[in-house]
């Protein structure tokens, strides 16, 4: 029987635990963080949205981007935790998976996840447990193991 891997993240922090079997203590495996994501959007674009007046009315038109620059940064540490999930997946260190992320953190998760690491996911909550202690998110697993198939 392979180990379980549990994910524990929010947009800024990932915390990586396993466990061999439903009577073992959670052990951690990996931390990360990512510091771009709690800074404000301001501090994030170095730039201010473009302006431009083409026409003879007072105003300026306003250009925004397309896409929120915290969003992005969200969407680069989801990226960051998909690719240790493939490694570990690549190496053989699990067989099965268990999410617990902010919400909506967890759907830009899940999406950047590979085909072979969602396979392996057997519940994804959106639940922020990163602020708890070890015991306190041993304390909220499912009670029946969930072995890999």
């Amino acid at each position: 029987m392979k180990d379980q891997w549990i994910l524990v993240a929010n947009a800024s922090m990932a915390r990586l635990f396993r466990r061999g079997s439903a009577t073992e203590p959670l052990s951690p495996v990996a931390t990360m963080t990512h510091r771009q994501s709690r800074l404000k959007g301001v501090e994030l674009a170095t730039d201010r949205p473009g302006r431009e007046a083409t026409d003879n009315s007072r105003g300026a038109n306003s250009f925004e981007p397309r896409s929120d620059v915290r969003r992005k940064e969200h969407l680069r540490f989801a990226h960051e935790i998909s690719v240790r999930l493939d490694k570990g997946l690549a190496n053989g260190e699990f067989g099965s998976l268990l999410i617990f992320a902010s919400n909506p953190f967890l759907g830009e998760l899940r999406a950047l996840l590979s085909e072979a690491v969602e396979k392996r996911v057997r519940l994804s909550l959106d639940n922020d447990l990163t602020a708890l202690g070890l015991a306190e998110i041993e304390a909220r697993l499912p009670g029946p193991w969930v072995e890999a198939t």
